[in-house]
């Protein structure tokens, strides 16, 4: 059944408050000056901006039932679209954000049943950012804060307690800052890798993994400390998507204008192997592919057996056997060609739309979700077996697992390793 809000939302006076929604947030964004490097940025508390939904959420789906079900969230530009992973990942709900324009990041966490969406400017020409805390449980957007520096794609702590936000890949300062998750005030900051922008907490909470787009190192930080403890590379050109194992001794990263992905000790701080996708027969010219990273976009299975790489330029998904690292270098598996190719532009869209992709594991292994493509792969038989129209357009989402009308497990954005025992 598809799911719309009603009519008269749209119409009217709607469309126009629609409309200019946009052209603050677009505004909005350009208008604050940024704090210098190394400072702890402002942040104002904004007046909440209510959301509205259509559908069944989840809390009420389980209420009832002591089975864990799951669901995946996809947040494309100004909301929040829910699927049933369970039931042939039919959409249940659809959350109106009109204040989220130019989404960047999205995280949850089952300690306190709280989504969180950093939106707005990542720094740069593309000003400053926000971001909402939004109650899962009580389906309400609890707070909104605005910041005087960029946002991008957070990560929180195991407690629920700290997020470490990026200050933006367009940023010019190579800054993280620390959040107080329970208000969202910056209470400190971290200086890591130009132009800020993916991050990773470790399964235990011990370090954070900082990726800065134009710095060729990785930063390892540590959580106690709020400092940077080491840093792996060089790698190849700059930091792009990347995801750790559970045990967090490998990481595996994909670079600015490279085809394919690199393995790294997070021990020694040295990279193990580097898979050249051109190698293998699959071609890629920088002259004619328009996106900065061909393969934004990398997976490791929960088991962490084998790991799914994004190549946008031939809209396949390649799939590698990393069960014997490090030791062994990755095996080359499998090639899954997408149904629908990344071409184009994402929309809506503030900025910075296109279709880059992403990939992210469900959380139990069974499918890989593939961000501007929508295309749902299952790992079983390495074929694309579902389509999720609003990852059409967004390389933002998550799985988050529910049981008796409670929050039970999420994954991040990233497709991290679950293995806790060191082989």
């Amino acid at each position: 059944m598809e799911l719309t809000p009603k009519p008269r939302r749209y119409r009217g006076v709607a469309v126009m408050a629609l409309a200019a929604a946009w052209l603050a947030a677009l505004v909005a964004v350009r208008a604050t000056p940024s704090a210098p490097s190394g400072a702890v940025p402002s942040s104002t508390s904004v007046p909440v901006v209510a959301s509205t939904s259509v559908g069944t959420p989840p809390r009420r789906l389980t209420a009832k039932t002591r089975l864990v079900r799951h669901f995946e969230y996809v947040l494309p530009d100004g909301e929040i679209d829910v699927y049933d992973i369970d039931r042939g990942h039919r959409r249940v709900q659809r959350i109106l954000l009109p204040q989220a324009r130019g989404i960047r990041g999205a995280v949850a966490s089952v300690r306190t049943g709280i989504l969180y969406v950093s939106y707005g400017g990542d720094g740069g020409g593309n000003g400053n950012g926000s971001m909402l805390a939004y109650d899962l449980v009580r389906e309400r957007v609890l707070w909104q804060r605005s910041y005087g520096a960029g946002i991008d794609s957070m990560a929180v702590t195991p407690d629920g307690r700290t997020i470490y936000m990026p200050e933006g890949e367009q940023s010019r300062t190579p800054d993280w800052f620390v959040i107080r998750a329970v208000t969202g005030e910056p209470t400190g900051v971290i200086t890591a890798g130009a132009g800020p922008h993916n991050t990773v907490v470790g399964l235990d909470g011990a370090y954070v993994y900082l990726g800065g787009r134009n710095d060729p190192y990785l930063s390892v930080v540590s959580t106690s400390a709020n400092a940077v403890v080491k840093k792996i590379g060089p790698l190849r050109g700059g930091v792009r998507p990347f995801t750790v194992n559970g045990t967090q001794t490998l990481v595996f990263t994909t670079a600015t204008g490279f085809l394919g992905f690199q393995a790294s000790s997070i021990e020694s701080g040295r990279v193990l192997f580097t898979v050249d996708l051109r190698d293998l027969g699959f071609p890629y010219d920088p002259k004619t592919f328009v996106p900065s990273t061909p393969s934004h976009g990398i997976s490791l299975s929960p088991d962490e057996k084998q790991v799914y790489v994004m190549d946008a330029a031939n809209s396949i998904i390649h799939v590698f056997d990393v069960s014997g690292l490090p030791s062994s270098a990755p095996v080359h598996l499998a090639d899954v060609k997408l149904t629908h190719p990344l071409v184009g532009s994402e929309s809506p869209c503030l900025y910075d739309c296109l279709r880059d992709g992403w990939l992210q594991h469900s959380r139990d292994g069974r499918y890989v979700y593939v961000g501007d493509s929508g295309d749902v792969i299952s790992t079983k038989t390495r074929t694309v077996t579902a389509f999720v129209p609003a990852l059409r357009n967004s390389r933002k989402s998550l799985e988050i697992d529910w049981r008796r009308g409670h929050p039970v497990a999420t994954t991040s954005r990233y497709g991290l390793g679950y293995v806790r025992a060191r082989r």
